[in-house]
């Protein structure tokens, strides 16, 4: 039981210093959405959403657009639905509390899924990836484009950047790699950009490592005090021992 109240304490969906949960800039975002250039009306999934942060800028980019965010974690969707009605998109931006590899919905001009690769059953991780871009492209109509974020390898990974991502060896490949399988699918890169290690290191900071430091601050007498600090400690020893610099998220806009 502790375990789990350990990774409730750190979780994303209740950190409101995270806008996204993925290590991404406010210009790193403006140019993702600027190649993703929804038009007026555009209808737009993000499958594995979160709490819709990138959706539903998508969505006010173009007037008249709207965005179906597929997302199996409950708190992440009462995120997304409290802010998606305080910004006054609760009629054009839809939560759904499915599962991303069963959602069945099609025709969009745009889908997105960024880091969810894993909610697609695969072999491997790499079968796992392939998956979701071979969804994500059935998911667009002619024309469409794919947002995809996936993590990459910038150099061979040490043990300790392989434990500290949590990765076998195999489980993601290089830039390159992860674009050619894209390609496998039918799907084109208009726009390649990476996380840099400013947007890693504030991920970080303000993510689970920031959030149980200051938790563990707060609270120096909870029962949970130790384990949650045990847990900082680990993930500290895992990004920065481990995989900084080595492992990134690779942000692909691609189109069918």
């Amino acid at each position: 039981m502790s375990a789990a109240e350990v990774r409730a304490i750190i979780a994303a969906p209740g950190n409101d210093r995270l806008i996204w949960n993925t290590p991404l800039s406010e210009e790193h975002a403006a140019r993702l959405i600027a190649a993703c250039d929804p038009a007026p009306g555009a209808r737009i999934a993000d499958l594995g959403s979160g709490w819709g942060e990138l959706l539903m800028r998508l969505v006010e980019a173009a007037p008249g657009a709207t965005g179906d965010g597929v997302e199996t974690d409950s708190d992440a969707v009462a995120r997304g639905r409290k802010l998606a009605g305080e910004r006054g998109l609760a009629d054009r931006v839809r939560f759904h509390p499915t599962p991303a590899a069963e959602w069945t919905g099609g025709g969009y001009d745009l889908a997105v899924s960024i880091g969810s690769s894993h909610a697609w059953p695969g072999a491997t991780a790499r079968e796992s990836t392939r998956n979701a871009l071979t969804a994500l492209a059935a998911a667009v109509r002619p024309g469409g484009r794919v947002l995809f974020g996936e993590g990459i390898w910038l150099r061979e990974p040490t043990p300790a950047a392989l434990e500290g991502v949590g990765a076998e060896p195999g489980d993601f490949g290089s830039l390159l790699e992860l674009i050619r399988l894209a390609e496998s699918v039918g799907l084109r890169a208009l726009q390649v950009t990476c996380a840099d290690e400013r947007e890693w290191d504030l991920f970080e900071s303000e993510g689970p490592i920031g959030r149980g430091q200051r938790w563990a601050l707060a609270n120096p007498d909870h029962p949970l005090h130790a384990e949650v600090t045990a847990e900082v400690d680990a993930r500290r020893t895992g990004y920065y021992g481990g995989y900084r610099s080595s492992f990134t998220l690779a942000y692909l806009v691609l189109s069918t």
